[in-house]
C-alpha cells in the first residue's frame, strides 16, 4: 500500500471550518495571542490553519524546515509528547528558538498523528506574554485534538480505500473488452478453463481473449485459506 502522508490528506472545506472555529475558541479561552494547526510538508512544517486576530503573526501557508529548526513544534513532533514552555525568556532550552523573534515567548502544543501512528503535525497556542496555561486550557486542548486525530483517520482511510477502488476500477476497466465466463481465483488471479484446469492470466488470455470474469478458489488457495480458518 502507498503511504500516506499529511500533505496527501484532503481536508473538506466543512471540516476545516469546524477546526478553524475550534481554533478560534481555544486560542480565545486560553487568553493566547495565537493559535495554530500546523501540518508536516515533505521536510517543512507550515501553518495549516491560524487563529483571528490583531496579534497573532502567523499566517496560513507560512513555513520552515522542520528538522534543526528549533520550533517549538519540532520537539512535539518528534518527541510525539506535549510542551508546555512558559516563558522562553527565562529558558536557557528556549531563549533562542525562532518564534521568539516573532515575540511568542510562551508555547503550549500537543502532537496530531496520522491513524499509522506517523505524525500529522501540532495543535498549539502561543503568547507574547509569560502564559502558565492552567490545567483546564491543557484538558481542554486534549480532545480537540482527539477530534482532529478521529477526523484524519476517517480521511486517510478514505484515502486508503480510494486507491485500492481505483485499483479495482481500471482492473476491471481493462477486463471490460473480454466476452464470456470464466473464473478466477479470488487469491492468487489463475484462471480456471472449460476443461477445470487453473490457469495463469497471461496464459489464459492468449487462447480466451473473448471471456467475462467471475470469482472462487483455485484448489491450492482454498486449502490455504481453509488452514488460516482452523489456526487460533
Amino acid at each position: 500500500m502507498k503511504k500516506i502522508s499529511p500533505e496527501m490528506i484532503a481536508v473538506p472545506a466543512e471540516m476545516l471550518l469546524q477546526w478553524q472555529s475550534m481554533v478560534d475558541v481555544m486560542t480565545n479561552l486560553s487568553g493566547a495571542s495565537a493559535g495554530l494547526v500546523m501540518r508536516i510538508e515533505t521536510e517543512d512544517i507550515e501553518v495549516f490553519l491560524s487563529s483571528e486576530g490583531e496579534t497573532n503573526p502567523y499566517t496560513p501557508g507560512d513555513r520552515e524546515h522542520l528538522i534543526g529548526s528549533g520550533l517549538y513544534c519540532e520537539t512535539v513532533i518528534t518527541t510525539r509528547k506535549p510542551l508546555l514552555v512558559s516563558d522562553a525568556l527565562a529558558d536557557p532550552d528556549w531563549q533562542d528558538n525562532p518564534d521568539v523573534k516573532l515575540n511568542m515567548i510562551s508555547y503550549l502544543g500537543f502532537p496530531i498523528l496520522m491513524p499509522d501512528g506517523t505524525p500529522f503535525g501540532t495543535i498549539c497556542i502561543l503568547d507574547n506574554k509569560r502564559n502558565e496555561y492552567s490545567p483546564e486550557i491543557c484538558k481542554m486542548m486534549e480532545p480537540l485534538r482527539d477530534l482532529i486525530q478521529a477526523h484524519l483517520e476517517n480521511l486517510f482511510l478514505n484515502a486508503v480505500m480510494g486507491e485500492k477502488n481505483k485499483k479495482l476500477v481500471d482492473y476491471l476497466e481493462d477486463l471490460q473488452t473480454l466476452r464470456g465466463l470464466m473464473v478466477v481465483c479470488a487469491s492468487c488471479k489463475k484462471i480456471k478453463d472449460k476443461e477445470g484446469f487453473w490457469n495463469t492470466v497471461e496464459k489464459y488470455l492468449i487462447h480466451h481473449p473473448e471471456a467475462e470474469f467471475t470469482h472462487g478458489y483455485c484448489p491450492d488457495c482454498f486449502d490455504e485459506a481453509i488452514d488460516k480458518l482452523d489456526k487460533p
